[in-house]
């Protein structure tokens, strides 16, 4: 493990990693996830969690952070031959978990007002949040500049060459603009990646990003997100909703088949962000990466099995 980031495939046989690959989509995100979620639902008395996900996020930010060429919308680019290796300007729909998972981990489940409040808030602190709202906005960025309002698999961008080199690079700090015309130009579905399976990551961000700061923007964003989803998704017949084939096309064609995980996830995030926020409120319960409610433990005592050492 090098800056807290780990490589995607591990040897089935040895244990150890194989390759060098590092990105937060599919087959890294939920790691990450998992080391803010863990300390979280033990009420912190796994600290080891907190500092991996620390390390993580120091990580993530110095080696994956880079902007777009135009908007400077912050992105979470891959890493495909490891750290010191060139990126590539893409970002799966899944690393849209982030943003939430940032702001919850900044603040442990209070609202940004209330951590501000405590006597650990940090600078550090405050540079996370707004990483996380940058993050929430490109996240966003991926379904606005569609036809359908509807974000694809993969988005790809456009980026100077000099931010994407091997790395060597400072996390960018310049905010991004509002321009939906400059989001255009930097945002890119390649024809493999125009698909919409139902995914959860952005209206996830968007309940944990509302709850957390009360801005009303995420809640304006989320319904946009549910009204293209109720526009193109729904089947004939109106008995049901199905994944979509092309996002830049209106009409916009259909799949014919449901994920598990529009009704497991997506909906279920898409309630809570309307929903009071006495209602599971994240001081009190954590979600899993499958959207599953578990309480905080704060009686039963942990010990975990195993010590960490540095590889």
């Amino acid at each position: 493990m090098q800056g807290g980031l780990l490589p995607i495939f591990v040897h089935p046989d040895t244990g150890y990693f194989r390759y060098k690959e590092i990105r937060l989509g599919s087959r890294g995100d939920s790691y990450y996830e998992y080391l803010i979620k863990q300390y979280l639902q033990t009420s912190g008395q796994e600290p080891v969690y907190r500092e991996m996900w620390e390390e993580a996020l120091a990580g993530i930010q110095k080696h994956l952070v880079t902007c777009t060429k135009h908007s400077k919308l912050q992105f979470i680019a891959e890493l495909p031959h490891g750290i010191g290796g060139p990126l590539s300007p893409k970002m799966d729909h899944l690393v849209c978990f982030l943003p939430g998972s940032i702001a919850i981990g900044a603040t442990e489940g209070l609202t940004e007002k209330e951590a501000r409040n405590l006597p650990g808030w940090n600078s550090q602190k405050e540079q996370q949040m707004q990483l996380a709202r940058e993050l929430m906005k490109t996240c966003w960025a991926m379904y606005a500049v569609t036809a359908s309002g509807l974000a694809p698999e993969i988005t790809w961008f456009e980026v100077d060459e000099a931010d994407i080199g091997p790395s060597s690079r400072s996390p960018p700090m310049a905010r991004s603009n509002n321009d939906k015309s400059s989001w255009e130009q930097d945002l890119n579905i390649k024809p493999l990646d125009e698909h919409n399976l139902q995914r959860p990551e952005t209206v996830e961000s968007l309940f944990l990003m509302y709850r957390v700061t009360n801005d009303p923007i995420y809640r304006k964003w989320g319904w946009e997100i549910f009204k293209a989803f109720k526009e193109h998704m729904v089947v004939k017949d109106g008995e049901g909703y199905t994944s979509l084939q092309d996002v830049t096309k209106v009409p916009t064609p259909q799949r014919d088949n449901m994920e598990s995980f529009w009704l497991a996830e997506t909906l279920k995030y898409l309630y809570l962000l309307f929903s009071p926020k006495e209602f599971l409120p994240l001081t009190e319960v954590v979600f899993n990466t499958e959207a599953h409610v578990l309480p905080r433990f704060n009686q039963i005592k942990f010990q975990r099995g195993w010590n960490r050492r540095e590889l």
